[in-house]
């Protein structure tokens, strides 16, 4: 599965209800640790360990800006793992061409049972 890895990286990210809240955050606008922690009632030490995850996962950048880290999102991953998503509701490419010989069966079908009755008026 050539995709199992960064799925898997991603999914795992945003599967903590923290993490998500921190990336709801982020949507907005570009915040600093510090400001980031003080909107939980956990400990720094814990965010920054939520926010290690999301950066090593691709979701978040972090800045140096002096002694701060400034985060913001990055929506790349999010939109790559949106596409495997979508990707995996669509049919296969067996099923779509199943699909196809379905359509292609009944046509056949009705061609036959109206076929013969047009003949029949044409030959009149």
């Amino acid at each position: 599965m050539r995709y199992a890895s960064w799925v898997d990286e991603v999914a795992g990210a945003i599967a903590d209800p923290v993490r998500r809240e921190i990336l709801w955050m982020l949507r907005g606008e570009a915040l600093t640790a510090g400001q980031v922690a003080d909107r939980f009632a956990i400990s720094r030490p814990a965010v920054s360990r939520h926010l290690r995850v999301l950066r090593e996962a691709g979701l978040v950048r972090d800045t140096a800006d002096g002694r701060r880290r400034v985060y913001e999102l990055v929506t790349t991953p999010l939109d790559e793992l949106a596409g495997w998503l979508e990707a995996l509701r669509r049919p296969s490419g067996w099923q779509h061409h199943l699909d196809a010989l379905t359509t292609e069966v009944y046509r056949t079908r009705r061609e036959r049972r109206t076929g013969p009755e047009i003949s029949t008026k044409e030959s009149a």
